[in-house]
């Protein structure tokens, strides 16, 4: 407890909220005073603040599904860091520009139940997903694709509707046994691939349980939804690692423990603030604008996440082989923020209020409160609805929502701008969740669908994310880094740039356990 609050006071506690400094009091508190005994189970144990949806890759959208499900499932192409498309169960050739064969290699072809890998189990993976009775939210991705053809047992076709030079790209849902396909098995509780993980039980949200196939290693994924809770559960070795998702003071705290490690590499995931584009006020160009230029993003990532974010000017971080350089956002101007809501129409007499919808995640509370104190200063006052994820989440498909903020978690292929920026893809077609209604914006992504050649493509995808950054439907925020927090006899862990959890195929646990 003293070296705690000589840490706050060394750090200078004003910078810290009253909640943070509560929370990390109680942290200490519990954890002097919790036993030291660790829990005896071969285990590496994985904490989690929110549990999958569902172990079907078919289905999988939320992040938690999508990084756990790619360890039970391969998948016939993959991304480097630069998000280059990369094989991983086949290479390719483009024989057209409509037609691509894939060959199988000879790794990672033995489902989990002791069949193997067949060219018929990917069409039939492929297959269910375009059938449109089967409601997969994956389906627009490979629309693409007009026919699927089997030309031997390792050996397959695709023809295309039309030429996309990216279509490998499009090819990253987990292949399942077509056998089990037939008979409807259900897959969301009871997966089986080919991957490097397996499953073994998930008995209870709080505890879902694979086991690697090349050593046996059990693997548990354990859910704690509160942060302070899970910090707790680590220090104590009832979690063995954590990756982000904690404040910055739990884990600047936590760095200084005797018994962890804390390490941090850039991250690709994008999050940003949304507005609905047919309400009264944000509607509004100049409003999008003028609270654009009130937020004070670069104090937000040193004082609330701790350096450990880098400014955001777009979906893809400056490294993405389609990013658009140069662009980082609009820079924090209130003397302009105010001068946009006067010539908006709004002022002291006919102040701006608005509405922002969060999670009841702690985290996403603290930066919709870090940012209405922000807008507040330029004069917009902004009130914060919070709601569990089901509910949020429900309101901000169905527009019900004036403003938001959110996250796209491991976005790579720029196909994702005709989902989230296309006058079509207004839910529940797509993920144009703002209503975002650009002409100039459809025609450039009907270009690019139509051009056979990348490098064309791809001054044309840059053209997108300039035209995005005028037009103003998000606020582009940051990148986030990654941020693993594990005990000291963990090693092999590697964060990646999406922050998928692929370092668990190679972590191990020296067989010596310490108290602390």
């Amino acid at each position: 407890m003293l070296n705690l609050l000589r840490y706050l006071n060394a750090n200078n506690c004003s910078e810290l909220s009253t909640s943070a400094i509560a929370r990390l009091l109680i942290l200490s508190i519990l954890y002097f005073l919790s036993a030291c005994s660790t829990q005896q189970s071969d285990a590496i144990r994985f904490g989690l603040s929110t549990a999958p949806a569902t172990l079907d890759p078919r289905y999988a959208t939320d992040a938690a599904s999508d990084r756990i499900t790619r360890l039970i499932y391969r998948r016939l192409v993959d991304f480097d860091e630069q998000a280059n498309f990369v094989p991983a169960l086949a290479s390719w050739q483009r024989l057209t520009a409509r037609h691509y064969r894939f060959s199988l290699g000879n790794a990672g072809r033995l489902f989990h139940n002791g069949t193997i890998l067949t060219a018929i189990d990917v069409k039939a993976t492929y297959d269910f997903v375009l059938n449109p009775d089967n409601a997969s939210p994956h389906r627009d991705s490979i629309a693409v694709i007009d026919n699927i053809k089997l030309i031997d047992d390792n050996t397959i076709d695709f023809h295309l509707h039309r030429a996309d030079p990216i279509f490998p790209g499009r090819l990253v849902i987990g292949i399942l046994p077509e056998a089990l396909m037939l008979k409807a098995h259900a897959f969301n509780q009871s997966p089986v691939g080919s991957g490097p993980l397996k499953f073994i039980e998930w008995p209870s949200e709080e505890r879902l349980s694979l086991q690697r196939i090349s050593d046996k290693q059990f693997i548990d994924f354990i859910t704690v939804k509160d942060p302070t809770v899970r910090v707790l559960k680590l220090l104590r070795a009832e979690i063995d690692l954590l990756q982000g998702e904690l404040p910055h003071e739990m884990i600047t705290w936590l760095a200084n423990k005797q018994a962890v490690d804390v390490s941090q590499n850039n991250g690709s995931n994008f999050s940003y603030i949304g507005f609905n584009l047919e309400d009264a006020d944000t509607s509004k160009l100049m409003v999008r604008k003028a609270i654009a230029c009130a937020i004070d993003r670069q104090k937000i990532i040193h004082y609330a996440l701790g350096e450990a974010a880098r400014l955001a000017g777009s979906i893809f971080p400056p490294e993405h082989w389609a990013a658009a350089p140069g662009l980082t956002g609009y820079a924090y101007n209130p003397d302009e923020s105010k001068r946009l809501l006067l010539k908006a129409g709004y002022s002291q007499n006919k102040p701006l209020s608005l509405s922002y919808k969060t999670s009841t995640n702690p985290l996403s509370i603290r930066f919709a409160t870090i940012i209405q104190q922000q807008l507040k200063q330029v004069g917009i006052e902004l009130e914060i609805h919070s709601h569990d994820w089901g509910t949020f989440y429900g309101d901000i498909k169905a527009g019900r929502f004036q403003m938001y903020s959110l996250s796209w978690v491991g976005i790579k292929m720029p196909d994702v701008f005709r989902y989230i920026f296309h006058s079509a893809s207004k839910p529940p077609a797509g993920a144009n969740r703002g209503r975002f209604d650009d002409a100039i914006v459809d025609q450039l992504i009907e270009q690019a669908e139509a051009e056979e050649t990348l490098s064309v493509r791809t001054d044309i995808y840059r053209a997108i994310q300039q035209r995005l950054h005028q037009q103003l439907p998000y606020i582009p925020l940051w990148y986030e880094d990654n941020v693993l927090v594990k005990r000291k006899q963990i090693s092999g862990y590697t964060l990646a740039a999406d922050g998928n959890y692929d370092g668990l195929i190679n972590i191990q646990r020296k067989p010596q356990e310490y108290d602390r």
